[in-house]
């Protein structure tokens, strides 16, 4: 049964899918391709795909013959971390080597010759480089990119379609250049997902949003 609550809900996310397409009608868009570009890279040092640290990720810190130094750091929501010896050291953005070398570098001032290894213990990475589903899915919501992951991948993660969705015309909104422009590209989730049409799946890429319209029908 439906409540004034859950139908001003839908209509929000209407006008929300709305919003970012621009227009009130759902446009037609190019198919996104079955695999997807190598990802746009902004970082200069960094040649294809590396995972990038993030807000809330959590990492640990060998250095080695040094226990008392090493340990388990969360990175906060400003991006930076603190660990014994160092405060206050830029994290987010960076890979796990970059980071390593940073702290060899603030640690040499009180050890010498550090030798530092970084793993990550936790997390989804920076906002640029998370996967976003949006509109008529079970469980809408952001999630850490993984090398390979498809739009099943995702799909799954999100817990699928809701009876209101229109599956065929949901699109993925990617990033084409270092500037951060983005263009749209349809996927067919309906036919992926309840016809079983493995032509439908497609991969995806760091920073994706996937906006699955509600079915005004």
């Amino acid at each position: 049964m439906f409540t004034i609550n859950t139908l001003i809900a839908r209509v929000s996310v209407v006008f929300a899918v709305a919003a970012i397409t621009g227009c009130s009608s759902t446009p037609t868009y190019p198919p996104a391709p079955i695999q997807a570009p190598p990802p746009v890279s902004v970082d200069p040092r960094i040649s294809g795909w590396n995972y990038l640290l993030g807000p809330g990720d959590s990492v640990q810190v060998f250095v080695w013959r040094n226990p008392e130094v090493s340990g388990s750091f969360p990175i906060r929501p400003d991006g930076k971390m603190t660990m014994n010896l160092i405060e206050d050291m830029q994290a987010s953005g960076k890979t796990p080597t970059q980071l390593a070398r940073d702290i060899e570098k603030a640690l040499s001032k009180y050890i010498q010759e550090p030798i530092a290894t970084v793993i990550v213990s936790g997390g989804i990475g920076p906002y640029n480089q998370q996967i976003r589903v949006l509109g008529e899915a079970t469980d809408p919501q952001a999630m850490g990119y993984r090398e390979g992951m498809s739009v099943v991948d995702v799909m799954i993660a999100a817990g699928g379609l809701t009876d209101f969705a229109d599956g065929n015309k949901a699109y993925i909104s990617r990033i084409v250049k270092e500037n951060g422009e983005r263009v749209q590209l349809g996927v067919r989730l309906e036919d992926l997902l309840r016809d079983g049409d493995s032509t439908a799946a497609v991969e995806m890429r760091p920073g994706d949003v996937l906006v699955i319209p509600e079915s005004l029908f």
